[in-house]
């Protein structure tokens, strides 16, 4: 045998066998949850512990196995080449408004990658076989009627999370927003899924969609340039509307509460242009058909635009309640604070109630056509007071 051919194989082997014996192996290691949810389309997002290619498999609802045929695969792709990492999002497109789907998430390890020759390894997957598989519904803006929950100011305490979340269930809530501060700071991907996520994935998140509202916590640590990669929505920006039965939602991010130049941002704070970006967005997003039909209009922003003297509550206030005001607005939903407040409408300052909620209790809303109402309930799972709009 020549020589070179000799050296080659034994090259090749000797690589098959060094990543067999400490790389064959990839685990899924946080989620999958479900993103950017809309009437066409959902986003499953997970992470695993090595780079792998991943894909989502589809099926239509029902009792049947759910490989009774041959099921789609969707995988995450950019610019034609299917993507390879360890955070994986996959969008599903081409969906039917008000359905429900089931689905099967697989990752398999990517051992080595040289131009395009690909080593792979094991592939980690779902289960569908012990337990029914994991399922979601897309939105409907026809739907008669819409429940859902939000929290805020967590700061990575779990079993406030679990208790003001613990009846949360598929079929029951349509959707869960976290409205900011669910931690510290984001220093890193572990600080992030352990201080919430995570827990919020075994309850909830794999079928009933979360939305994330930005905090202020949520812009400090090196992490936080990052952070929306894991949360990505239908504008590719931390803000973003959506419309779900008779309700239409309207997330707008505050950024910091201080101005950009305080010493606590280090110079990397930009948010003053930031929220005028906001801005010019929110008036052109209440000229649509969407927003102007919608029998309620629920705007959710973690920092107050009232009742503070701050530079970003401030700024809040001048960039986008001129906006809002004139325009229907039934509620806006707040945290930050730590502590309730029931603002009415101000003469001159906003024509809408402001529910600003505690950092331990939680708003459920239930809308249909005849009214809106609010549930304020604490870790208990005790009704303190209910609103009806």
């Amino acid at each position: 045998m020549n020589r070179a051919l000799l050296f080659t194989l034994l090259s090749f082997f000797l690589t098959i066998f060094s990543h067999a014996a400490y790389a064959q192996e990839v685990q899924i290691t946080h989620g999958p949850y479900i993103q950017a949810l809309g009437e066409n389309e959902a986003t499953i997002v997970w992470t695993t512990d090595s780079n792998a290619v991943s894909w989502v498999e589809v099926a239509p609802a029902g009792d049947d196995s759910f490989y009774a045929s041959e099921r789609p695969r969707y995988y995450q792709t950019a610019n034609g080449n299917r993507v390879v990492g360890t955070l994986h999002k996959i969008k599903i497109q081409g969906l039917k408004k008000g359905t429900e789907y089931r689905y099967r998430i697989f990752s398999k390890a990517v051992l080595s990658y040289e131009g395009h020759r690909v080593l792979y390894g094991n592939v980690a997957s779902s289960n569908v076989y012990s337990k029914k598989p994991l399922r979601f519904s897309t939105l409907d803006k026809d739907k008669k009627s819409v429940s859902f929950l939000m929290l805020n100011d967590i700061h990575s305490r779990v079993e406030d999370l679990k208790n003001l979340a613990g009846n949360v269930t598929y079929g029951k809530t349509d959707l869960v927003f976290f409205n900011g501060d669910m931690v510290s700071s984001m220093n890193d991907e572990t600080q992030f899924f352990s201080g919430f996520m995570d827990d919020a994935v075994s309850m909830f998140a794999g079928e009933v969609p979360v939305y994330y509202c930005r905090g202020n916590h949520e812009t400090r640590g090196k992490f936080s340039v990052n952070f929306p990669e894991y949360f990505p929505t239908n504008t590719g920006k931390l803000y973003y509307s959506f419309r779900q039965g008779p309700v239409y939602f309207i997330v707008l991010d505050g950024g910091e509460d201080k101005p950009d130049s305080d010493i606590e941002y280090s110079g990397l704070a930009q948010f003053d242009a930031y929220r005028s970006e906001q801005q010019q967005w929110l008036k052109e997003l209440i000229e649509t058909d969407d927003f102007k039909t919608a029998k309620y209009k629920m705007v959710l922003i973690h920092i107050p635009p009232a009742g503070s003297t701050w530079h970003g509550p401030n700024d809040i206030r001048n960039k986008f309640l001129p906006v809002l005001n004139g325009q229907g607005v039934t509620a806006m939903l707040c945290g930050h604070l730590h502590r309730y407040e029931y603002l009415k409408p101000e003469q001159g300052l906003y024509d809408f109630p402001i529910i600003i909620n505690a950092h331990n209790t939680a708003l459920e809303v239930v809308a249909d056509e005849n009214s809106l109402s609010i549930s304020r309930k604490n870790t208990g799972g005790e009704t303190l007071e209910k609103l009806t709009f």
